[in-house]
């Protein structure tokens, strides 16, 4: 990125793993921009994970959090406060996981306890950091707070299994929390509908390679690349966006409004 739109800025991004990650092509593409950030992870995630090649890379700190912990992300944010020099500017949620996609249960016989966790992990950890950052005042006006979602959260991609009932919460999450987060704070909330996009999370879910191949048919652009996702971020991030919120913004190449291809339809 050659332009510093993010000079000055400063945030903390959440869910960088390795660099299949959308995180953590975001990390990269907000140190190119200027901005200056914490990252963050589970515990478990950091021990898996490549992020301290990530934070040598874009000079910032490592803090480990639950973000599905209070006590963590109350602890998280006055670090990154303090790490960083002052109120944040912007902040990633990049978080999802769904235990019974990794345990391959289908739809129609779902374990709930795993269901809820999933849920907690991947939608109402958004509403507890929003809510963390909000009573501490934490964010100065006109920041960004953006998550990362998928069209499954409103239409059926029956592969996809109760990870679309996460997303559908998460969006709704954003836009009852911004709405607050907006007229208290000036402070924008977003989410951002991806593509289908080959990370280290999304290769549990059944049958994405085809899926990949499939939306690269329907997309008049082609599927959106982590990188152009991270750069997306960006601008979300910038004094460019300011009146922008309470979106589900699809950046997907157009899937989300074509019917059917004629791709799709001479493959037939």
């Amino acid at each position: 990125m050659k332009h510093k739109i993010l000079e000055g800025k400063k945030g903390i991004i959440f869910g960088a793993l390795d660099e299949q990650s959308i995180a953590w092509k975001t990390a990269e593409s907000v140190a190119d921009a200027g901005g200056a950030f914490v990252l963050t992870n589970a515990p478990v995630a950091l021990r898996m994970g490549t992020i301290k090649t990530l934070a040598k890379k874009t000079d910032s700190q490592v803090v480990a959090a639950d973000a599905t912990n209070i006590d963590d992300l109350n602890a998280l944010i006055d670090q990154a406060q303090e790490t960083l020099g002052g109120k944040l500017d912007f902040i990633l949620h990049s978080i999802g996981m769904s235990v019974n996609v990794r345990k391959g249960k289908n739809y129609t016989d779902l374990n709930h306890d795993w269901m809820t966790k999933g849920w907690d992990i991947s939608a109402v950890s958004f509403h507890k950091l929003m809510q963390c950052l909000y009573k501490k005042d934490a964010m100065n006006p006109w920041g960004s707070i953006v998550a990362f979602s998928y069209i499954a959260s409103q239409r059926t991609f029956p592969n996809y299994n109760d990870m679309a009932d996460n997303k559908a919460y998460l969006e709704s999450i954003a836009r009852s929390f911004g709405y607050f987060f907006g007229k208290e704070k000036k402070v924008r909330v977003n989410t951002i509908s991806q593509s289908p996009t080959l990370t280290t999370a999304g290769k549990g879910v059944e049958g994405l390679d085809g899926f990949l191949k499939y939306a690269e048919k329907m997309s008049p652009l082609g599927n959106a690349t982590a990188k152009e996702c991270a750069d997306y971020t960006v601008s979300l991030f910038s004094d460019y966006t300011r009146k922008v919120t309470l979106q589900n913004l699809f950046h997907d190449g157009g899937f989300s409004n074509v019917g059917v291809s004629q791709d799709i339809i001479d493959s037939l």
